[in-house]
């Protein structure tokens, strides 16, 4: 009988102190659903090192324009699904993730879009400063900004006059010439304009020169580019950057200067 005493404490023990616990993380729960929004905190990454949004424009997105300003509501009436949801109708915001502090500050981590490419209009379209779109690297549009540029290669041309997403099979071939442009120094530096056809035939606008660089479909594209790079080091100082009008590097083992 005394052997089952202690046994029995400990376990009356340990059942209390599971109560209380219990108890105080219900009470800490219900103090913290029951605490209001003191403040918001928005914080975003950078696209070098600028920013497409700014605070305004998230507040404005997160409070509906004011309409809901959120700060004084109860976390327990707030639906933060709902209020991610909110801000990833802004297409400048890839992702984002809402979350509260212990203090009562809403906190907004952001992820901006990452631009491969810019869309400019061709013919009689808008070609103001902000006409057009940004491409990322998924192979999806995304509006520009009234805050930031950023500097990457321009596409054009009547392939991208309907602005179809470009996540297909079919446009990968696509995507991998504008990264390569994109994480190359060198084409970076060379390549001011890809302009690609209804039939995906691809062009090149160079930075320097009047000459147009055509190298056909997207593949086979570590060829094309070597041979772009020949003409640039041998044919081009030869020749001078006035020479030519047109060089085409889309048939294999040639190039084809005019």
């Amino acid at each position: 009988m005394f052997s089952i005493f202690p046994l029995n404490r400990t376990f009356i023990l340990t059942v209390a102190g599971l109560a209380i616990l219990v108890g105080l993380i219900a009470f800490t729960e219900h103090r913290q659903n029951h605490r209001q929004c003191e403040g918001i905190d928005i914080r975003m990454d950078e696209v070098d090192g600028h920013r497409f949004l700014n605070r305004n424009d998230v507040l404005k997105t997160l409070t509906n324009e004011g309409a809901d300003p959120l700060l004084g509501d109860d976390y327990a009436d707030l639906d933060l699904k709902l209020l991610e949801r909110r801000l990833k109708q802004n297409g400048l915001i890839k992702s984002c993730q809402l979350y509260r502090d212990l203090k009562g500050i809403l906190i907004a981590d952001i992820k901006q879009q990452r631009p491969l490419a810019r869309l400019v209009p061709d013919g009689d379209e808008d070609k103001s400063a902000y006409a057009g779109y940004y491409l990322t690297e998924e192979g999806r549009w995304f509006p520009l900004s009234m805050n930031y540029t950023a500097r990457v290669v321009l596409v054009s041309g009547s392939y991208f006059s309907e602005r179809k997403s470009l996540t297909t099979e079919q446009n990968q071939p696509l995507l991998e010439l504008l990264k390569q442009i994109e994480k190359d120094p060198f084409w970076k530096a060379q390549v001011a304009q890809v302009v690609v056809d209804r039939n995906r035939e691809v062009t090149l606008i160079p930075q320097v020169g009047d000459c147009l660089i055509e190298i056909g479909q997207p593949v086979e594209l570590e060829s094309k580019f070597e041979k772009i790079k020949l003409f640039y080091k041998h044919i081009l100082p030869l020749k001078g950057w006035e020479r030519y009008r047109r060089v085409s590097v889309q048939y294999r083992n040639q190039i084809v200067c005019e």
